[in-house]
């Protein structure tokens, strides 16, 4: 919302008399509860869990439909900002915070869960979620391992009577922010793990480590997860949403899209769809929230422009979902924790240059 608010000031200061309809919007990383939560008239649960190196931190949950839903938000118990940078590696952090936001929400009588699959600092395939709901990894002598990524080594088996018993009544669905698989070159450890702190090696390993848990989901639960879209999502959480907990993966950005209605929106017309992202690649395709919202405006014949902090690599393909042009508001050379200091000033002060450009277009000077 505050993000939208920048924008909206940006608007104003050339067109004063604009209508500006801000739908907070968020792809299942970072923001999504509180999105909904706005969206939906639902209230954010405020709690402590573990954090991604086990230190507690604060985390919220949202609840909406008087109680019934609950949105986990995966980047409030591990997420990457939760990690300072020296601290990152992938092969110590831990997911075990979310399976205790997934308690407290099934403690409060929820039973419809949307798991927000997305931001983390982690890369364990969730073995950390469902230990906090019961799961047990065993070694070969069936002694009980402690839930940590690198163990997943010596895990030889998996003990689910002791999962919690609420889950086997509850509906649970992973909004993914992106489609990509467990393992192999698009997978979470190759793509995603370098950007957790992982070296080369390090991402080598854990794709390995990563495609032993989905052997192990196959002999345990059933469900081949190595190559399902979406299971690599959250450093793997996809996979144990889908493998453990029998959730669905659905495409975060367009269930968010959905139950904030901006199609209705959009069909009531339009001079103009802003949408963006900190930095805007070839990732954005994979299910970020600006390739959606530019797929739903094509649909309604609305010009799209992304307002973002970057442009990265692969960053032309947003031009073939819907979207017009991606629009920089970075003015001058700064380092990335200025411009993150700056960023409200910026992004106002980018969309009212960019509103001069657009005014000056339409006027034909």
């Amino acid at each position: 919302m505050a993000a939208a608010g920048a924008m909206e000031r940006g608007i104003i200061r050339v067109f004063p008399e604009a209508e500006v309809v801000k739908v907070p919007l968020a792809d299942g990383g970072e923001g999504t509860a509180a999105a909904l939560a706005a969206a939906l008239g639902g209230d954010l649960v405020q709690t402590r869990v573990k954090g991604p190196l086990g230190r507690p931190v604060r985390a919220h949950f949202a609840v909406l439909e008087s109680g019934t839903t609950a949105v986990v938000e995966v980047a409030q118990a591990c997420g990457l900002p939760l990690v300072r940078p020296k601290e990152r590696n992938p092969e110590r952090t831990t997911s075990f915070g979310v399976g205790e936001l997934v308690r407290a929400a099934l403690d409060r009588g929820c039973r419809k869960l949307i798991i927000a699959l997305g931001g983390s600092a982690t890369n364990d395939g969730g073995m950390g979620m469902v230990a906090a709901l019961g799961v047990r990894f065993l070694d070969r002598e069936g002694d009980v391992l402690e839930p940590l990524v690198t163990n997943l080594a010596r895990a030889a088996s998996v003990d689910l009577s002791g999962m919690d018993p609420r889950l086997a009544e509850t509906q649970v669905s992973g909004a993914c922010d992106v489609v990509s698989p467990l393992c192999g070159p698009d997978g979470a450890s190759l793509v995603f793990a370098p950007q957790k702190g992982a070296t080369a090696e390090q991402a080598l390993r854990l794709d390995a480590l990563l495609g032993h848990l989905a052997a192990l989901i196959r002999q345990t639960a059933g469900p081949d997860v190595a190559g399902l879209p979406g299971a690599g999502a959250a450093g793997g959480l996809g996979a144990a949403v889908a493998g453990f907990l029998g959730g669905r993966l659905v495409s975060g950005s367009r269930l968010v899209l959905e139950l904030t209605r901006l199609a209705d929106h959009l069909a009531q017309g339009a001079d103009l769809v802003l949408t963006g992202e900190g930095e805007i690649n070839r990732q954005t395709v994979l299910g970020k929230v600006p390739g959606a919202v530019g797929r739903m405006a094509w649909e309604y014949g609305l010009p799209v422009i992304a307002v973002v902090g970057s442009r990265g690599a692969g960053h032309e393909e947003v031009l073939s979902q819907g979207i017009q042009a991606v629009y920089d508001i970075v003015p001058r050379p700064m380092t990335l924790n200025a411009a993150m200091r700056e960023a409200a000033v910026l992004l106002e002060e980018g969309v009212e240059q960019l509103m001069r450009i657009w005014r000056s277009a339409r006027s034909g000077f």
